[in-house]
Protein backbone atom coordinates (compact mmCIF):
# COMPACT_ATOMS: atom_id res chain seq x y z
CA UNK A 1 0.00 0.00 0.00
CA UNK A 2 1.06 3.45 -0.73
CA UNK A 3 1.90 6.46 1.76
CA UNK A 4 -0.96 8.33 2.31
CA UNK A 5 -1.27 12.11 1.75
CA UNK A 6 -1.59 14.34 5.08
CA UNK A 7 -5.55 14.58 6.67
CA UNK A 8 -6.49 17.94 4.88
CA UNK A 9 -6.98 20.88 7.56
CA UNK A 10 -9.84 23.31 8.00
CA UNK A 11 -9.90 26.47 8.60
CA UNK A 12 -13.34 26.62 9.54
CA UNK A 13 -14.36 25.59 13.21
CA UNK A 14 -16.96 23.02 12.27
CA UNK A 15 -18.99 23.74 15.74
CA UNK A 16 -22.71 24.53 16.15
CA UNK A 17 -22.88 28.05 17.54
CA UNK A 18 -25.12 31.40 17.60
CA UNK A 19 -22.56 32.69 14.71
CA UNK A 20 -21.75 29.64 13.08
CA UNK A 21 -25.48 29.30 12.83
CA UNK A 22 -25.84 32.59 11.32
CA UNK A 23 -23.04 32.24 8.45
CA UNK A 24 -24.97 28.85 7.70
CA UNK A 25 -27.81 31.03 6.97
CA UNK A 26 -26.13 33.62 4.81
CA UNK A 27 -24.40 30.69 2.91
CA UNK A 28 -27.94 29.52 2.08
CA UNK A 29 -29.27 32.49 0.33
CA UNK A 30 -25.99 34.83 -0.67
CA UNK A 31 -23.41 31.56 -1.04
CA UNK A 32 -22.42 28.94 -3.47
CA UNK A 33 -20.16 25.93 -3.63
CA UNK A 34 -17.80 25.30 -6.27
CA UNK A 35 -18.08 22.15 -8.39
CA UNK A 36 -14.06 21.67 -7.54
CA UNK A 37 -15.54 20.28 -4.15
CA UNK A 38 -13.18 22.93 -1.95
CA UNK A 39 -14.13 26.20 -2.17
CA UNK A 40 -17.56 28.14 -1.12
CA UNK A 41 -18.01 31.80 -1.65
CA UNK A 42 -20.10 34.38 -0.46
CA UNK A 43 -20.83 37.45 -2.72
CA UNK A 44 -23.24 40.50 -2.35
CA UNK A 45 -23.11 44.26 -2.62
CA UNK A 46 -23.20 44.64 0.97
CA UNK A 47 -19.38 45.09 3.01
CA UNK A 48 -20.67 44.81 5.99
CA UNK A 49 -22.70 40.94 5.45
CA UNK A 50 -18.76 39.67 3.76
CA UNK A 51 -17.39 41.05 7.32
CA UNK A 52 -20.00 39.70 9.31
CA UNK A 53 -19.78 36.50 7.36
CA UNK A 54 -16.19 36.11 7.92
CA UNK A 55 -16.06 37.21 11.71
CA UNK A 56 -18.92 34.63 12.49
CA UNK A 57 -16.65 31.68 11.58
CA UNK A 58 -13.46 33.15 12.81
CA UNK A 59 -11.60 33.29 9.43
CA UNK A 60 -9.42 35.64 7.54
CA UNK A 61 -9.43 35.96 3.95
CA UNK A 62 -9.31 38.45 1.11
CA UNK A 63 -12.49 40.30 -0.27
CA UNK A 64 -12.56 41.14 -3.75
CA UNK A 65 -14.80 42.96 -5.92
CA UNK A 66 -16.74 42.08 -9.22
CA UNK A 67 -18.63 42.75 -11.69
CA UNK A 68 -22.29 41.03 -12.60
CA UNK A 69 -23.46 40.18 -16.08
CA UNK A 70 -23.43 43.04 -18.71
CA UNK A 71 -22.26 45.97 -16.11
CA UNK A 72 -18.71 45.81 -15.79
CA UNK A 73 -18.93 47.97 -12.96
CA UNK A 74 -17.36 45.85 -9.68
CA UNK A 75 -20.24 46.35 -7.39
CA UNK A 76 -20.17 43.04 -5.92
CA UNK A 77 -17.90 42.28 -2.83
CA UNK A 78 -16.55 38.62 -3.12
CA UNK A 79 -15.01 36.52 -0.75
CA UNK A 80 -13.64 32.65 -0.81
CA UNK A 81 -12.63 29.95 1.39
CA UNK A 82 -10.93 26.85 0.32
CA UNK A 83 -11.44 24.57 3.03
CA UNK A 84 -12.78 20.87 1.92
CA UNK A 85 -13.77 19.60 5.13
CA UNK A 86 -15.81 22.79 5.53
CA UNK A 87 -17.58 22.08 1.93
CA UNK A 88 -18.53 18.82 3.15
CA UNK A 89 -20.28 19.57 5.65
CA UNK A 90 -22.11 22.20 3.94
CA UNK A 91 -23.09 18.77 1.60
CA UNK A 92 -24.30 16.87 4.91
CA UNK A 93 -26.53 19.39 6.00
CA UNK A 94 -28.46 20.12 2.82
CA UNK A 95 -26.28 22.76 0.45
CA UNK A 96 -24.78 21.40 -2.47
CA UNK A 97 -23.17 23.29 -6.05
CA UNK A 98 -25.71 24.94 -7.94
CA UNK A 99 -28.38 24.66 -5.18
CA UNK A 100 -30.03 27.70 -5.98
CA UNK A 101 -32.98 25.73 -6.80
CA UNK A 102 -32.68 22.58 -5.78
CA UNK A 103 -32.06 23.30 -2.43
CA UNK A 104 -34.71 21.71 0.07
CA UNK A 105 -33.94 21.08 3.93
CA UNK A 106 -31.44 22.29 5.60
CA UNK A 107 -30.40 20.53 9.38
CA UNK A 108 -29.67 23.45 11.96
CA UNK A 109 -30.13 22.58 15.44
CA UNK A 110 -33.39 23.64 16.79
CA UNK A 111 -31.65 25.92 19.56
CA UNK A 112 -29.82 27.92 16.54
CA UNK A 113 -32.61 28.13 14.27
CA UNK A 114 -33.48 31.61 14.87
CA UNK A 115 -29.50 32.39 14.10
CA UNK A 116 -29.85 30.54 10.96
CA UNK A 117 -33.07 32.35 10.43
CA UNK A 118 -31.57 36.00 10.74
CA UNK A 119 -28.75 34.75 8.59
CA UNK A 120 -31.21 34.06 5.60
CA UNK A 121 -33.45 37.03 6.34
CA UNK A 122 -30.02 39.14 6.36
CA UNK A 123 -29.28 37.45 2.89
CA UNK A 124 -32.49 37.38 1.18
CA UNK A 125 -34.77 38.77 3.08
CA UNK A 126 -36.64 42.45 3.25
CA UNK A 127 -39.08 44.50 5.84
CA UNK A 128 -40.65 47.32 4.52
CA UNK A 129 -43.65 49.52 6.08
CA UNK A 130 -45.54 52.70 4.88
CA UNK A 131 -49.28 54.29 5.55
CA UNK A 132 -51.97 53.24 3.90
CA UNK A 133 -53.98 57.00 2.42
CA UNK A 134 -57.38 55.28 2.69
CA UNK A 135 -56.90 54.97 6.72
CA UNK A 136 -56.21 57.28 9.29
CA UNK A 137 -53.06 56.67 10.59
CA UNK A 138 -53.09 53.17 9.31
CA UNK A 139 -49.34 52.12 9.42
CA UNK A 140 -48.34 48.95 7.61
CA UNK A 141 -45.57 46.56 7.45
CA UNK A 142 -44.27 43.47 6.24
CA UNK A 143 -41.27 41.33 6.27
CA UNK A 144 -40.55 38.17 3.62
CA UNK A 145 -38.18 35.99 2.87
CA UNK A 146 -37.07 34.61 -0.59
CA UNK A 147 -36.04 31.79 -2.35
CA UNK A 148 -35.63 30.33 -5.91
CA UNK A 149 -36.80 26.62 -4.22
CA UNK A 150 -40.26 25.95 -3.60
CA UNK A 151 -39.46 23.02 -1.58
CA UNK A 152 -36.89 25.04 0.67
CA UNK A 153 -39.57 28.31 1.18
CA UNK A 154 -42.32 25.44 2.17
CA UNK A 155 -39.61 24.21 4.89
CA UNK A 156 -38.60 27.46 6.00
CA UNK A 157 -42.56 28.45 6.58
CA UNK A 158 -42.59 24.50 8.29
CA UNK A 159 -40.02 25.80 10.98
CA UNK A 160 -41.02 29.04 11.25
CA UNK A 161 -44.45 28.35 11.92
CA UNK A 162 -43.22 25.66 14.64
CA UNK A 163 -41.00 28.69 16.33
CA UNK A 164 -43.23 31.21 16.55
CA UNK A 165 -46.48 30.03 15.62
CA UNK A 166 -47.00 32.12 12.29
CA UNK A 167 -48.20 30.91 9.04
CA UNK A 168 -47.11 34.06 5.96
CA UNK A 169 -48.33 33.37 2.87
CA UNK A 170 -46.70 32.21 0.15
CA UNK A 171 -46.59 33.82 -3.47
CA UNK A 172 -44.32 34.22 -6.47
CA UNK A 173 -41.71 37.35 -6.29
CA UNK A 174 -43.19 40.37 -9.00
CA UNK A 175 -41.26 40.24 -11.91
CA UNK A 176 -39.14 36.55 -10.53
CA UNK A 177 -39.22 33.22 -10.13
CA UNK A 178 -38.31 33.06 -7.23
CA UNK A 179 -41.19 32.10 -3.83
CA UNK A 180 -41.50 34.99 -1.64
CA UNK A 181 -43.19 34.19 1.79
CA UNK A 182 -44.16 36.82 3.32
CA UNK A 183 -45.56 38.32 7.33
CA UNK A 184 -47.92 40.77 7.82
CA UNK A 185 -48.20 43.04 11.05
CA UNK A 186 -48.23 41.17 13.96
CA UNK A 187 -47.00 38.01 12.72
CA UNK A 188 -44.06 40.21 11.70
CA UNK A 189 -43.41 41.27 15.11
CA UNK A 190 -43.32 37.74 16.63
CA UNK A 191 -40.46 36.86 13.93
CA UNK A 192 -38.50 40.52 14.64
CA UNK A 193 -38.53 39.33 18.17
CA UNK A 194 -37.66 35.45 17.62
CA UNK A 195 -34.56 36.45 15.61
CA UNK A 196 -33.17 39.56 17.34
CA UNK A 197 -33.51 37.83 20.86
CA UNK A 198 -31.07 39.57 22.84
CA UNK A 199 -28.97 42.90 21.95
CA UNK A 200 -25.25 41.14 20.62
CA UNK A 201 -26.85 39.17 18.00
CA UNK A 202 -24.53 39.33 14.76
CA UNK A 203 -26.67 41.18 12.10
CA UNK A 204 -26.85 43.40 9.34
CA UNK A 205 -27.04 47.02 10.81
CA UNK A 206 -29.38 48.62 8.05
CA UNK A 207 -31.71 46.00 8.49
CA UNK A 208 -32.20 45.83 12.61
CA UNK A 209 -32.33 49.59 11.52
CA UNK A 210 -35.47 49.85 9.60
CA UNK A 211 -37.11 46.92 12.51
CA UNK A 212 -36.22 49.52 14.92
CA UNK A 213 -38.13 52.56 13.36
CA UNK A 214 -41.41 50.49 12.50
CA UNK A 215 -41.56 49.52 15.95
CA UNK A 216 -40.89 53.00 17.10
CA UNK A 217 -43.49 54.24 15.11
CA UNK A 218 -45.98 51.48 15.47
CA UNK A 219 -45.00 52.68 19.53
CA UNK A 220 -45.79 56.25 19.12
CA UNK A 221 -49.20 55.69 16.98
CA UNK A 222 -50.81 52.76 19.55
CA UNK A 223 -49.97 54.71 22.75
CA UNK A 224 -48.49 51.69 23.96
CA UNK A 225 -45.53 49.95 24.48
CA UNK A 226 -44.30 47.72 22.15
CA UNK A 227 -42.48 45.05 23.49
CA UNK A 228 -39.73 44.20 21.63
CA UNK A 229 -36.88 43.62 23.99
CA UNK A 230 -33.33 44.73 22.45
CA UNK A 231 -35.12 45.90 19.36
CA UNK A 232 -35.88 49.62 20.70
CA UNK A 233 -32.12 49.76 21.60
CA UNK A 234 -29.91 52.78 20.41
CA UNK A 235 -26.65 50.72 20.08
CA UNK A 236 -26.17 48.27 17.31
CA UNK A 237 -26.13 45.13 17.51
CA UNK A 238 -22.81 44.23 15.28
CA UNK A 239 -19.94 43.32 16.37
Amino acid sequence: MGKRGPKPKGKVDIRWSSDFSYAIGLLVTDGSLSKNGRHINLTSKDLEMIKNFLRALKVDAHIGRKSNGANKERRYYVVQIGDVLFFNFLKTIGLMPNKTKVIREVTVPQKYFRDFLRGHFDGDGSVYSYFDPRWRSSFMFYSSFVSASKNHINWLRSLIFKNVGTAGNISRAQGTSCYQLKYAKKESIGIFRFMYYKRSVRCLSRKRLKVEKILSILHKLDGRKVRARCLMSKRGCCN
